[in-house]
């Protein structure tokens, strides 16, 4: 199965360099970890292995039926020798006789081989219909999988590059307030810039505790899925018109026609073949059943008139011709599960379309935002000089630059969580149209690491 094989051979062959791209995890390796470590993927594989024993047990069913018993016998009877015993001359087996008490042993070999059962047969077919259905479902686990482990990293990379731009603009933020005091106090300033000021301040440190809280449980979910707790070094963003995201090849119709490759829709589709393997089968109880049958019987008896050994063979024909209707009706409810299987199909088409269409408005949405943003970067970087050089002129306040500063980490924060969104939404357009690869975590960790050297 191609996703297994993609995602579920990943290896760590991810080369780091340069300082900051040193201090960022690496994506692809920790999904490899979680691949082996994450409890609900272990569970899938195990359920998948003993899903493919139904085809063993299937097969099992046409095969030769060999069993061997043994059986001690007693018997207490009354016959014509209990009830007469003075009509018959005494000899070797009279007292048992006439007691009409007799211990037996017998022993039994006996093969049934089905010439023909159609019933039998069709569940071979729907053994290896549940196999492949077993593989898909942890096909998709597997691919859940990549998405929880992505979005948690996106989530502890976001959250860790929004606090080192929230700790850069509390600095900013403090210097604004020192001064606003300072302006106060010395009579040059009024009480609301105070104000607002200190609110700004106050407004920074609680984004930060807020943000601080996300980290942790985006590291938290890592740490169930992977079995380990990466480090997140706190890098800020100062640099980022260098940061272009990829343009998506082709266009709307041409991802939408890729739907049918959707695990959702493959494993709908192929439990729809199990169900309408099951009606087949149901179906099958209204024909015949031939077997041949073979028996050896070793009966070891005292009375030398019971004691025999027998070997038979026959061909038996079993015609089923009434069961009080249970055949119809268990026919009819196959068929009733086999239209709710293709109802089933057709609703996750629709989903995986609708999240198709989702997606890429998504993508299209969030990169025309990065554009707005930086060009608003841009305005805000100009005018931070701007007013800079204002103040040294005597032109601006040193509040002006400082507020000016704030709200380009303020821009800066934005672009950084709206990047995050636009990967997200890019890793689960590839899912939702059954092509996530181990590329597609390279080209997200590649995107990343460029925003961190930023």
């Amino acid at each position: 199965m191609a996703m297994r094989h993609r995602l579920g051979a990943l290896v760590c062959l991810w080369g780091l360099a340069g300082t900051a791209q040193a201090q960022l995890p690496s994506l692809p390796q920790l999904f490899a970890q979680a691949l082996a470590h994450d409890a609900g993927l272990t569970r899938q594989r195990y359920e998948f292995e003993a899903t493919r024993q139904e085809v063993g047990k299937a097969w099992a069913g046409l095969r030769p039926q060999v069993e061997a018993s043994y059986s001690h016998v007693y018997q207490d009877s009354s016959n014509i020798y209990t009830e007469n015993p003075e009509n018959y001359a005494q000899n070797d087996l009279y007292d048992e006789r006439v007691d009409g008490e007799i211990g037996e042993d017998v022993w039994r070999v006996q093969l049934s081989q089905p010439l023909f059962s159609l019933e039998r047969w069709r569940q071979v077919d729907k053994a290896k219909a549940q196999v492949s259905a077993a593989e898909l479902n942890l096909a998709l686990a597997e691919r859940d999988l990549a998405l929880d482990v992505s979005q948690a990293y996106l989530d502890a990379y976001l959250a860790s590059q929004t606090l080192a731009l929230l700790e850069s603009k509390r600095e900013a933020l403090a210097l604004q307030r020192r001064q606003a005091q300072r302006a106060y106090d010395l009579g040059v300033g009024d009480r609301i810039n105070l104000l607002e000021a200190q609110a700004r301040f106050d407004q920074a440190e609680a984004d930060q505790y807020e943000v601080e809280n996300e980290l942790a449980n985006a590291l938290s979910t890592l740490e169930r899925l992977t079995g380990s707790t990466p480090e997140f070094a706190r890098i800020a963003v100062s640099n980022v018109q260098a940061i272009e995201v990829a343009r998506l090849q082709g266009d709307r119709d041409a991802w939408l026609a890729r739907i049918a490759d959707n695990l959702q829709v493959r494993l709908a589709e192929q439990q729809l073949q199990v169900v309408q393997a099951d009606t087949a089968i149901r179906r099958a109880g209204h024909y015949p059943q031939v077997n041949l049958n073979l028996g050896y019987t070793d009966r070891n008896s005292p009375d030398e008139l019971r004691a025999s050994e027998d070997a038979q063979a026959s061909v038996e024909v079993r015609v089923p011709l009434y069961r009080g209707g249970y055949t119809q009706a268990n026919v009819r409810q196959g068929e009733l599960y086999a239209q709710a299987g293709e109802a089933e199909v057709t609703e996750a088409s629709e989903l995986a379309r609708q999240e198709v269409r989702q997606r890429l408005r998504g993508l299209e949405s969030k990169a025309r935002r990065l554009d707005a943003l930086k060009r608003s970067l841009a305005s805000a970087t100009l005018y931070l000089e701007a007013a800079d050089k204002g103040e040294q002129l005597g032109l601006r306040d040193l509040v002006d630059v400082l507020d000016a500063r704030a709200d380009l980490y303020d821009l800066r924060i934005e672009f950084v969580e709206v990047t995050g969104q636009w990967l997200a939404d890019k890793l689960a357009l590839e899912a939702a149209v059954g092509d996530l690869e181990t590329r597609d975590l390279d080209a997200a960790m590649a995107l990343l690491d460029k925003l961190s050297a930023a």
